[in-house]
């Protein structure tokens, strides 16, 4: 089926990973991305390895020494790539003529950055008022920080979410911990994805009153981590007692952590008094739930110390298994920790059809791996088309088909080095 952004046109001009995370999903829900790379290297994450993927036989025939890095390929199914040379006037030029018949352009680079080529908001909108365009940066448009660059480890320390993730100070291994993939990237492409969605529908509203719809978003990562503390914020701005790190402990829900198993752990989140109760009968404790100590959440919070100690000793005496076994027909929530091929090997990851197989616009291409989607709808599904594409993979098409060049033409370009 075709995409419900099928006629939807993107330039992805970023690079790493919050910009082409916005873009992937874009390109899943059917729009035309079309990755904007430089000539030598195109970006930063096709080198981000190992693992790097392996080459294909006219890959292998030209030279190529090496895949792409698997860290590339988590972020750009579906797009193609024109690697341009932009910084050359001839490269501007081209960009502008793709500008013109495009909806969307996203960037990623450092604030005043694309001014020096004529490629910032405020240059294009005068010629282009209907264009979208998605600017991300560490710390957004304004503000005394706006100049500096911004990487997500550091966004994680700066924006306060490292503060609250770790082990507790005074036991072993305490400290602050980043998260295990770079959350304030996925979050920010996430943010993106929807304010350009946003967007498209205020430019619509525009437009069925005869005026232009373009409009600059202004993303941030620091801004993206601050909003994305979500209750432990508010619970500062409440009360204005400092969150602290609690390792595996949830602040305001008890018991919701991790326990020691006989051969391994297990997670028992359980939300609300009901499912406490089912618990404390399964493990013939009915006393835990009577007791007023423990018998509604603000309580057990309270004495949260002593509750996860019984508990402790409870969980340690059984195997991981056993209490799935036991809890999971009770509807009290509780699992196991998976390694990743773990999860790529649960029935459930399986049925869903979460990994995929997918091949380049190259007739040798070989099958690269990916992860679908999350994404389920009923009367316009949401599919991955294509892998990520090599370097430069569609120069020739997207400069033939949607500017009209030559072979000649591109040929020339070529040797000029303005594309490749």
């Amino acid at each position: 089926m075709v995409g419900i952004l099928a006629d939807i046109r993107v330039l992805d001009m970023s690079r790493i990973l919050a910009g082409p995370w916005a873009g992937q999903v874009l390109a899943d829900f059917g729009a035309e991305v079309i990755k904007v790379e430089q000539i030598h290297g195109g970006d930063d994450t096709r080198s981000l390895g190992p693992p790097f993927a392996e080459l294909s036989p006219s890959e292998q025939a030209r030279g190529v020494e090496q895949g792409d890095a698997a860290y590339y390929l988590a972020l750009n199914r579906g797009k193609s790539s024109l690697a341009i040379n932009f910084k050359t006037a001839e490269g501007q030029r081209l960009i502008k003529q793709l500008i013109a018949q495009s909806d969307i352009l996203i960037e990623n680079y450092k604030f005043g950055d694309l001014a020096k080529y004529g490629l910032d908001y405020a240059s294009l909108a005068k010629d282009f008022p209907d264009l979208i365009y998605c600017s991300i940066t560490g710390f957004g448009q304004t503000g005394p920080y706006a100049e500096r660059a911004g990487y997500d480890l550091m966004i994680q320390g700066l924006g306060g979410f490292m503060s609250i993730t770790g082990v507790p100070d005074g036991q072993e291994g305490a400290g602050p911990m980043k998260a295990g993939v770079a959350i304030v990237d996925v979050q920010t492409g996430l943010y993106a994805a929807i304010a350009i969605l946003a967007a498209l529908l205020h430019r619509n509203s525009c437009r069925s009153q005869g005026k232009p719809g373009g409009q600059q978003i202004d993303l941030s990562l620091l801004d993206v981590q601050v909003a994305t503390l979500a209750n432990r914020a508010l619970d500062y701005l409440v009360d204005g007692k400092v969150p602290k790190r609690m390792g595996n402990g949830h602040p305001s829900i008890v018991p919701y952590r991790v326990f020691a198993t006989k051969d391994g752990h297990c997670i028992l989140a359980i939300a609300n008094d009901i499912q406490f109760g089912k618990f404390c009968k399964a493990v013939g404790r009915d006393d835990l739930a009577t007791n007023p100590e423990f018998s509604t959440n603000p309580a057990r919070v309270i004495h949260r110390n002593r509750l996860e100690a019984i508990l402790a000793e409870i969980f340690v005496a059984r195997s991981t298994a056993h209490w799935i076994d036991l809890l999971t027909p009770l509807a009290v929530p509780v699992g196991p920790i998976n390694r990743i091929d773990q999860v790529f090997a649960d029935p459930q990851v399986k049925a869903r059809e979460l990994e995929i197989q997918l091949r380049r616009g190259t007739a040798d291409s070989p099958l690269y791996p990916g992860v679908r989607s999350p994404i389920r709808m009923s009367a316009s599904p949401v599919t991955a088309t294509k892998a990520p594409p090599a370097l430069g993979e569609d120069t020739d098409h997207i400069l033939g088909t949607h500017l009209g060049l030559t072979t000649e033409a591109i040929a020339q370009l070529r040797r000029d080095g303005i594309v490749a």
